[in-house]
């Protein structure tokens, strides 16, 4: 655990990961889900090579995964789901790297790494450097604070 001082700079830090992860599965995951399969592989080259279900669900994945990354830290109810959303998208951009790896592609991997250690940081972060505590237990602890200050 951080100290301190450097637990607030890596909790911004974190805030940053997950609304910028956030917009880009957002997006990501918006198009596989709408946009029409037939003009897909204008705009996602590898779309035409695999199947229409599997896009779909991918793109409702990413979406999972985007909405996983801010709203349960936000509105602080079960905020534990936010490091096992990061956690399943940096899983998914791993496969993703794999998928790239047998099409050789390898000029996207940046992307997908980058994508994959950011995701990966906010798992690791939320879980165990600057997790966020449930509205429930920060209210048990500030009223087990105030006993204690009573005493």
């Amino acid at each position: 655990m951080p100290r301190e001082g450097s637990q607030r700079i890596i909790h911004v830090l974190l805030w940053i990961a997950q609304v910028l992860l956030a917009a880009a599965f957002l997006a990501i995951g918006l198009v596989k889900l709408f946009v029409p399969t037939a003009e897909m592989p204008s705009q996602l080259a590898w779309t035409g090579d695999v199947p229409p279900m599997m896009l779909r669900v991918n793109g409702l994945a990413e979406v999972f995964g985007a909405v996983g990354l801010i709203a349960p830290s936000a509105l602080r109810v079960a905020p534990r789901l936010t490091s096992l959303a990061g956690a399943g998208l940096a899983l998914i951009m791993a496969m993703a790297m794999g998928f790239r790896l047998a099409r050789e592609e390898m000029y996207v991997w940046p992307v997908n790494a980058t994508l994959m250690l950011l995701s990966a940081f906010v798992a690791w972060g939320r879980a165990f450097w600057a997790p966020i505590l449930s509205r429930r237990r920060d209210e048990a602890v500030s009223a087990l604070r105030q006993q204690m200050a009573n005493v």
